[in-house]
């Protein structure tokens, strides 16, 4: 009989599978390492049994000992599988930023979670890197991974990711394609490679608000470059040791919402559900096109599943909020799609410019019309509220007919967007849409902004 003795002993070989429809402009052949074949869905899998072992084989991790690791969820998810294998406690620190699936998947197997801040420095004792250090220090008993500096990763990558890749393509590959976070996967697989051709081209995906492109171009760790991004599991605003930029050949960098886009795309157009950091892994091996030539197999990796992304990338609401969602805006009424739901705030020339005031605040809006008995008469706008307190401290108590400015231009609901742009400048801050069953909505500069794709 053919079994596996336990969960892990089915970690790897996993299948390469060929990308038609989204690479029909690249003449290479593009072959996918799909790692969501692995029992815990990702590639970090590999790693994790790894550096569990090979902790357990120098007496830094002893029996009835708990792990301890900041992750995005899928190292976690891996170091969960062996931790209930070989009876370990394990408690992953993760950042807020990751999706809520991959916590709750981490909590279904028996891992206690925490929760960081993402919109902090490295060095903050709230973040994830902190914290994790901190547990583990006061944790009796405890083992810190580490994954960013734990050389193990790596090695995993070397003693099986690569050897996988090499077999598959009959050493044929001629780039190796990898969005980079840890390092583990880039520079473990980039140096078996190497070794048995150091003509094979291994290329970093980077996202923007991580420093790895910089640094591997100029030596430079710019921390103007460091910012709050979407993309997860690839990107750092810190430089890992277990990235090797010796064995990269070079970075792309794919913006948050082209990672989002073609991780949908993937799905939708080669039947292949991964997660986030596929999406920005297949648009940087576009982005990388004319660097490839019709004989070349360039193999890109697919970290883990969309499974983890279904309240993220694959909800339409998610997406239209980011302006992520390929919709066409080309009206009036499309620009108020995310609140055409909603009343229109008004204030009337009798009511006191406080009124007014406390509308703006409630409703966190900027301007607001001004209505009497015959329609709409005149506009307030904070900046003009603000400049005439600044005049007249007791402004608050007057009527809203004596400060109210010129009233908002009123267009139909098929108004062009271009149309709907010009009349929106420094002298007139927002217009109003007429809808066909006689109500108004208002658009403002923030609405057209999101409109920009």
């Amino acid at each position: 009989m053919k079994y596996a003795k336990n969960i892990l002993e089915t970690i790897g070989n996993t299948p390469l599978v060929k990308i038609n429809k989204l690479t029909k402009e690249i003449d290479a052949l593009v072959l996918a390492k799909v790692e969501t074949f692995n029992p815990g869905n990702s590639v970090k899998d590999r790693m994790a049994v790894k550096m569990i072992e090979d902790a357990e084989a120098d007496g830094r991790l002893k029996p009835g000992g708990t792990i301890i690791e900041g992750t995005s969820g899928n190292t976690g998810m891996g170091l969960a599988l062996a931790a209930i294998v070989k009876g370990y406690k394990l408690i992953c620190v993760i950042s807020d930023k990751q999706s809520k699936e991959k916590m709750d998947i981490l909590r279904a197997v028996g891992a206690k979670v925490v929760v960081c801040p993402t919109d902090v420095e490295p060095t903050d004792p709230r973040s994830y890197y902190s914290v994790s250090k901190r547990l583990a220090t006061e944790t009796k008993n405890a083992w810190y991974v580490n994954q960013y500096d734990n050389p193990s990763n790596a090695i995993a990558h070397y003693e099986q990711t690569a050897p996988e890749i090499w077999e598959q393509t009959e050493g044929k590959i001629t780039h190796f394609v990898v969005g980079v976070g840890t390092g583990g996967t880039i520079s473990g697989v980039a140096k078996y490679l190497k070794e048995r051709n150091p003509n094979v081209k291994i290329w970093g995906i980077d996202t923007y608000g991580s420093v790895f492109k910089k640094y591997h171009e100029t030596g430079v760790f710019d921390e103007n470059e460091i910012y709050s991004y979407i993309t997860e599991g690839i990107g750092e605003d810190i430089l890992p040791k277990n990235v090797d930029f010796s064995l990269i050949d070079g970075f792309t960098k794919v913006t948050d919402k082209d990672a989002a886009v073609y991780t949908r795309r993937l799905a939708l157009e080669e039947g292949i559900f991964v997660g986030n950091s596929a999406g920005a892994a297949i648009k940087g091996v576009l982005q990388l096109k004319e660097h490839f030539k019709p004989e070349d197999v360039v193999v890109v990796l697919f970290h883990d599943s969309g499974s983890r992304y279904v309240g993220k990338m694959f909800n339409d609401d998610w997406m239209r909020e980011r302006g992520f969602l390929e919709e066409e805006v080309t009206k009036a009424t499309d620009l108020i799609k995310e609140h055409q739901d909603k009343p229109l705030i008004v204030v009337r020339t009798e009511e006191l410019v406080s009124h007014a005031i406390e509308r703006l605040k409630k409703y966190k809006i900027s301007q607001i019309p001004v209505i009497d008995t015959t329609g709409f008469v005149g506009s307030l706008d904070e900046t003009d509220l603000f400049r005439s307190y600044v005049e007249d401290k007791n402004i608050a108590d007057k009527p809203i007919k004596e400060v109210m400015g010129k009233p908002f231009p009123i267009v139909k609901e098929n108004t062009s967007i271009e149309e709907v742009s010009k009349l929106i400048n420094k002298d007139n801050q927002a217009v109003l849409v007429e809808l066909e069953n006689g109500k108004y909505h208002i658009i403002t500069k923030h609405d057209v902004i999101s409109s920009i794709k």
